[in-house]
């Protein structure tokens, strides 16, 4: 019998003992710290947007980690599953997941701990669906460590609008074994792409009046105003007569665009005044002219005050830069002080070019003021002189 109870009390010994080393085993697993503010951003990889089903992305993980210098700090595991749960839940990997691809790179950019290697692929230890980084030795943090870690070409889950979990644990060790230090996890999801199409067509956008206002300063076709214009004075042979008119233009055409002018010249019944001709002159009182440009004047000291998108000039506006603004006057409308006007033939005015003789190109919206101007004659007879002039803008597509 003494043999007996020595026997049952040995045994129960051995299960008292087994009891510590439970015991021991579940502090230190339970001892594990929640990470915190912790998330998961599929960001667009090389040409596939970053949740795309079964894109080619990023996957960047934002975390904190509340491993102290009680807890040394040597690998992070990432766990991506169908389900959430702790590590040692059962995990199916999701379908059309791949995390092993040989062009797989990271970043940690911006974490409290830097240095870290990733290990992504099968050869190097670890399996599809749980790559994991490592330092080259432990460390032993302080405090908590804000992490932000970018594993690149991952290949999301092949299921739309389906969502994944990735269980994230750090370890003391280099390879992600032994006892979990710090645990939590991040959702994300896959979804179906949106695709948006739409159609430029062939534009050209081409006002003319008296004057031509803008709207958040791009010049509007829509608030041109009416095309009546009058000189500012009566004729006279000691004085030159001026007036103003603009015109807006702009096209996405491939050769730009081209300005015309034509009509009669100023008339009375019979009467008329001379039109100045194709070839460019200077304004000279007392001789009878018409004619026209498309500049900033002084001879006659033409007001463009009325103008307040021009701010006082009669130059192109807004002006041309050679890149998206091109309007150019055309030769012989393009000199200040110098005016002229062809009333048996068509006038080309202006162009998209930049005048810089270069190919006609598109451009946005621009503005021209074009400046006429009357001279007449002691002789001129009395009478109300009209003409009506006709611009024409011809794109080339």
């Amino acid at each position: 019998m003494a043999q007996r109870r020595r026997i049952i009390g040995l045994t129960g010994l051995i299960v008292l003992v087994l009891g510590l080393a439970m015991q021991e085993f579940l502090v230190a697993n339970t001892s594990a710290l929640p990470i915190t503010a912790r998330s998961l951003t599929l960001q667009s990889g090389a040409t596939d947007g970053g949740s795309l089903p079964g894109g080619v992305v990023n996957h960047y993980f934002q975390f904190t980690l509340h491993t102290t210098s009680a807890n040394s700090l040597g690998s992070i595991r990432f766990l991506y599953c169908t389900l959430p749960g702790s590590l040692s839940d059962p995990c199916s990997t999701p379908s059309g997941l791949d995390t092993t691809s040989a062009s797989a790179t990271m970043t940690d950019t911006g974490s409290g701990i830097t240095g870290w290697t990733l290990v992504n692929t099968i050869g190097g230890g670890a399996v599809n669906g749980s790559p994991y980084i490592h330092l080259a030795s432990a460390t032993t943090p302080g405090s908590a460590e804000a992490m932000q870690i970018k594993i690149t070409h991952i290949t999301n889950p092949a299921t739309p609008a389906a969502t994944f979990f990735v269980r994230i644990a750090s370890y003391a060790s280099l390879d992600t074994t032994g006892p979990v230090t710090d645990s939590g996890t991040v959702a994300a999801s896959t979804t179906n792409k949106i695709d948006l199409s739409g159609t430029m067509p062939e534009s050209l956008v081409f006002c003319t009046g008296a004057t031509v206002q803008t709207t958040g300063g791009v010049p509007d076709c829509t608030l041109a105003t009416a095309g009546t214009v009058a000189f500012n004075q009566l004729f006279s042979p000691t004085a030159t007569a001026f007036a103003i008119s603009q015109m807006a233009a702009s096209t996405n055409a491939g050769s730009g665009y081209v300005i015309t002018a034509e009509g009669a010249t100023m008339t009375s019944g019979s009467n008329t005044i001379t039109a100045i001709g194709g070839t460019a002159t200077t304004s000279n009182i007392g001789t009878r002219q018409f004619g026209m440009n498309l500049v900033t004047d002084t001879t006659p000291a033409v007001d463009y005050s009325s103008l307040t998108w021009t701010g006082g000039t009669g130059d192109i506006t807004p002006a041309s830069d050679g890149v998206n603004l091109m309007a150019a006057a055309a030769t012989n409308f393009n000199t200040a002080n110098n005016y002229a006007f062809d009333d048996t033939a068509l006038n080309v005015v202006a162009k998209s070019d930049n005048g810089l003789g270069g190919t006609p190109s598109p451009s946005n919206a621009q503005i021209y003021t074009a400046s006429y101007i009357v001279n007449v004659s002691g002789n001129q007879p009395a009478g109300l002189y009209q003409t009506t002039i006709t611009y024409i803008c011809t794109p080339t597509f």
